[in-house]
């Protein structure tokens, strides 16, 4: 009867040290998972070459307005910044509203630098435009999450939520 028991004991304890053995390799394969997108992101960054992806604009002194299903984006390359990008605000003299295309542009940059903190990397740029100057600032979590913030002479600021894009970028 005895030795019935042990023979339970020794069973049941390889069981529990089988399940958490597991969990703890679905934690790591969690968290190499995230190490792998990092990475990603940190060398695409770093190669000036990403796509920041807006999920929401946030205009000035206005509602945010969800960019769910639209296909915007601005490509950042070393050489070239690529906008097309909605604009929901103010806008000054010199913007007609009638052919008014938000913030698409296609210029190389005056200036473009990249910072990398404790946490983020801080992306800042300058692009002259046919009609405007647009300054870009842009941070990046490491996890991918992103903020923009865009401001230029004729129109009022405005700030996106969105992600970098981690992978084949080549579809936009």
């Amino acid at each position: 009867m005895r030795s019935k028991n042990y023979i339970m004991t020794f069973f049941l304890s390889l069981v529990i040290v089988s399940a958490f053995s597991q969990e703890k390799t679905e934690k790591k394969k969690k968290e190499e998972g995230k190490q792998e997108n990092r990475r990603q992101i940190e060398m695409m960054i770093n190669a000036r070459d990403f796509i920041f992806e807006p999920r929401t604009a946030i205009p000035t002194g206005m509602r945010s307005v969800s960019l769910t299903g639209n296909r915007n984006y601005i490509k950042f390359q070393e050489n070239l910044i690529d906008s097309y990008m909605p604009f929901f605000g103010q806008a000054y003299s010199g913007v007609a509203y009638s052919n008014d295309t938000g913030l698409s542009f296609k210029e190389k940059p005056e200036k473009f630098t990249v910072t990398k903190n404790r946490k983020t990397f801080e992306i800042s740029a300058v692009v002259k435009g046919e009609s405007d100057v647009f300054r870009i600032f842009l941070i990046v979590g490491f996890d991918g999450n992103a903020s923009l913030s865009i401001s230029c002479n004729n129109r009022s600021p405005i700030s996106y939520q969105g992600e970098i894009l981690v992978g084949n970028n080549s579809d936009k």
